[in-house]
């Protein structure tokens, strides 16, 4: 076992966080398996918890071993993810109707915005609100203007079950996940209760992400599905596709769950 500690400097290292003021980062224990090094940011005064799927757990007497700086942590470039909210407000507003959040929902957003979140939050009220990403710096934005919004570093088909079950899913940006549908319906399944719905989306469609991954190649890893794929990977997984929109400038596919 390692232990992990930030160093004192860590309010420089990490700009975008200084305005949470006084927050001190716990000591950390690395739980080492078989996947690569965990890391993990811990702000237990604002119940901010940021983590990978790699095992994890909290330590305040284990003396530091290793210190962890910014260059541990790879920020990819997430500006196109702000770039398709842009001028993009009537899609935003489409895409979050889609999920039919009420104020009992459980939701989780993997991939979004910040200010699809922003926009999430002041439309759809609901019992709890998940943001999934790859960045910390945006996760550490949210967290600092929500504080009730939870907040968790990593891929989508690792997310704990605790969180469960879930009734709104978006996938904002299916094509930053770097898994194929078969793995990301099969999770959700273990997910989400019966009715929920997944709603999959791209405010600018099929044209937009072509040029996107010609500038993000980092980021975009795959395309959005077509219909007749999206359907049968699903059903097998016991989805329903309801809606389907493929338009120029709009991708946005609406699935329900059926719990056997």
């Amino acid at each position: 076992m390692h232990s992990l500690s930030f160093p004192s400097s860590s309010s420089t290292l990490l700009p975008s966080l200084s305005a949470f003021g006084s927050w001190q980062p716990k000591k950390l224990t690395c739980l080492q398996s078989h996947y690569l090094s965990p890391k993990l940011l811990s702000f237990s005064s604002k119940q901010f918890d940021v983590s990978r799927h790699r095992a994890l757990s909290v330590s305040s007497s284990s003396p530091p071993e290793e210190t962890v700086s910014m260059d541990d942590f790879h920020e990819k470039d997430w500006s196109l993810l702000e770039s398709m909210d842009f001028e993009q407000n009537q899609k935003v507003e489409k895409i979050i109707k889609a999920g039919e959040v009420t104020e009992s929902s459980r939701v989780l957003v993997s991939f979004s915005s910040e200010a699809f979140v922003d926009r999430l939050v002041e439309s759809s009220p609901s019992q709890l609100l998940l943001i999934v990403h790859d960045s910390l710096f945006m996760l550490a934005c949210v967290k600092e203007k929500y504080d009730k919004v939870k907040c968790w570093q990593g891929e989508l088909i690792y997310v704990p079950d605790k969180w469960s079950p879930l009734d709104v899913v978006f996938l904002y940006f299916l094509p930053a996940l770097p898994f194929d549908l078969d793995q990301v319906f099969k999770t959700l399944s273990q997910r989400c209760s019966s009715g929920a719905r997944v709603v999959i989306s791209h405010p600018q469609g099929r044209e937009g992400l072509k040029q996107q991954r010609k500038e993000f190649s980092d980021v975009v890893v795959s395309d959005l599905p077509d219909d007749s794929t999206l359907k049968s990977v699903a059903e097998k997984h016991s989805f329903e596709l309801t809606q389907f929109v493929d338009e120029q400038g709009l991708y946005l596919a609406v699935l329900t769950f059926s719990k056997q």
